[in-house]
């Protein structure tokens, strides 16, 4: 009984470094091999392999823990910092999502072009980051932080420059002048 609870616990922190190595690699380069992945995870390919049986699955695993990430980063956030404030934090970390996403287009479009559709896609992971979004701007409503009546969707349509940024270039800066001229049309009067 305690060999079994040994080996998944030891599959379970196999998992979790293949898909940690798998996010810091595709981030940089959505062309990276499995092999190259696996020695950064500190695994064998055979271990990779057993928990993805192919690239395409470990591409979704990684895309959908950004996702999940990013949506309890708003709950986090809201608990450390007054409500204005994580909102703001949180959109830095929208920023940094979305400069990872950048390095997993390539990645993310051979996947879908072959194992699932990409509106299906869209709706599993847009929904969670809508969905934290609106939780930050009701409580930044309720704090006085942002005007009253804030649509989320509307919200994420306006950060949407986010992701026109090249990841390549100063990334961060543009990003901080984007969300704050974002910020500018969100604050209450």
């Amino acid at each position: 009984m305690r060999e079994t609870r040994l080996r998944r616990a030891d599959a379970t922190q196999n998992h979790n470094a293949i898909v940690e190595a798998a996010a810091q690699a595709l981030a940089n380069d959505g062309q990276v091999s499995l092999n190259a992945i696996a020695k950064l995870a500190g695994v064998g390919n055979a271990t990779l392999y057993r928990h993805f049986p192919n690239r395409e699955t470990l591409i979704l695993e990684v895309y959908r823990r950004e996702v999940r990430l990013l949506g309890e980063a708003a709950d986090d956030l809201l608990r450390g910092y007054e409500a204005g404030e994580a909102l703001e934090r949180w959109v830095a970390r929208l920023a940094r999502y979305a400069m990872t996403k950048h390095g997993l287009a390539e990645a993310l479009r051979a996947v879908t072009a072959s194992e699932i559709s990409e509106d299906s896609l869209f709706v599993e992971t847009y929904q969670p980051i809508v969905a934290a979004l609106g939780r930050l701007l009701s409580a930044a409503e309720a704090a006085g932080a942002v005007r009253a009546g804030l649509n989320p969707d509307d919200v994420i349509l306006a950060l949407a420059g986010l992701w026109q940024i090249d990841p390549r270039t100063d990334w961060e800066a543009r990003a901080s002048t984007l969300y704050s001229l974002v910020f500018m049309g969100l604050m209450a009067r």
